[in-house]
């Protein structure tokens, strides 16, 4: 079956990431100066003859003099226009660069509510009980306590086959006796019908139930949560909503974790419509749609990453703003997660070198300082185990951990 950008990406590396991704374009060349260059060089200037052909008069010298002056008058509009068109993007990534300015208050580090995903390499056999204790040795000392380990995909009709987990119940028991404190959650998900007609069809009431089902089968293996990764979801989709309240319902009969991955929060005010008009996808969700899924979950992770900024500061400044923005939504009684890249792919919407750890780390940090900089039910989310370096749990431990 098909599979959703994470399982995708995963399989490419022999392994699977909650991320969407859009085109990207590099800044357009400023527009040359109005009039362009013949006009700044050479302006038009004729004399008596010239411009009557002489005695007899000249009809072509008339054609040729007024195509002259109609080149200047093109050029002028063309550079408005350009410029028009440049402006709210010019002005949105200086406001991203000053976000990423100041300094982040004191404190403003690891709560101890940290997760990391896991590929499925640790559920198909491909992992043994060495390489539980060399990760239980790297989460030593940090703020991880969920793990999400990929247990799907879920297949379009919501279920999910038992041969998709098979060393299941031997990881949870590892890794609870080599690194007690974590939570293990399964993480699952699947690619959306929601931008062709290929995928999981959430408005379908069969699937849902399915999917209840699917997560009531996977707590019965022993996880203490269910993660969930659904993409590409809409701004505003109710048939969500209404998934989410009935996994809440059974969460909770199992005292495990309700635990979604969340796409970013529109940056300008109903971007995302304005994205999905132009492109057909519309990426972002509302501010008020974030809060509406937050209210149900006990954990929001951001997938606050694949956001097409070519600059570290860019990037920081953009991560600082989505702090924000989730913060000011998401209840206190829910763990609310930044994700940070913790790999190096470089594709339309993600620069390898603009979406560093420590810068967004550092935009997570200015963030929380600004808008609440005391919440204790918050973290980072790092994808992903099998992509990541050295310098990236340097720059999370350095940076963040402190």
């Amino acid at each position: 079956m098909d599979e959703n950008p994470k399982e995708r990406q995963e399989q490419g590396r022999g392994q699977e990431r909650p991320a969407p991704a859009d085109a990207e374009q590099a800044a357009p060349t400023p527009p040359a100066p109005v009039g362009g260059e013949d006009a700044a060089q050479r302006p038009l200037v004729l004399d008596d003859e010239s411009r009557t052909g002489g005695a007899g008069g000249n009809t072509k010298a008339d054609g040729g003099a007024e195509a002259k002056r109609r080149r200047p008058r093109r050029r002028t509009l063309l550079t408005t226009a350009v410029l028009l068109l440049l402006l709210p993007f010019l002005s949105a990534e200086t406001a991203l660069r000053l976000n990423y300015t100041g300094t982040p208050k004191p404190g403003t580090h690891t709560r101890h509510k940290d997760a990391l995903w896991l590929g499925h390499a640790w559920l198909d056999g491909r992992k043994t009980d060495a390489d539980v204790k060399a990760l239980a040795h790297r989460l030593k000392d940090t703020g991880i306590r969920d793990l999400y380990v990929h247990a799907g995909p879920l297949e379009h009709d919501g279920t999910l086959p038992k041969s998709a987990y098979p060393k299941a119940r031997w990881l949870i028991s590892a890794l609870h006796g080599a690194a007690p404190r974590v939570r293990v959650q399964a993480w699952l998900g699947d690619r959306l019908a929601s931008e062709s007609p290929d995928g999981l069809h959430l408005e379908r009431a069969a699937t849902r139930t399915a999917i209840v089902a699917s997560a009531r089968q996977i707590l019965a293996t022993g996880f203490q949560g269910t993660h969930f990764d659904l993409e590409p979801l809409h701004s505003g989709d109710r048939d969500y909503l209404s998934l989410l309240d009935d996994l809440r319902t059974l969460t909770r009969a199992h005292h495990a974790a309700l635990s979604v991955a969340a796409h970013q929060i529109d940056p300008l005010p109903a971007f995302h419509s304005f994205w999905g008009a132009t492109t057909g996808h519309p990426k972002w969700w509302s501010q008020a749609y974030f809060g509406q899924v937050a209210r149900r979950v006990d954990q929001i992770a951001v997938m606050s990453y694949d956001t097409m900024q070519p600059l570290q500061s860019l990037y920081g400044g953009y991560v600082a703003e989505q702090t924000s923005l989730a913060l000011e939504v998401t209840p206190r009684t829910t763990d609310l997660l930044m994700g940070l890249p913790f790999y190096h792919d470089d594709t339309v919407g993600h620069w390898a070198r603009a979406e560093t750890v420590p810068a967004g780390v550092r935009g997570v940090r200015l963030g929380l300082s600004r808008t609440d900089a005391d919440r204790a039910r918050f973290g980072v989310a790092l994808y992903v185990d099998f992509a990541a370096t050295e310098a990236d749990w340097r720059g999370y431990r350095e940076d963040w951990v402190g």
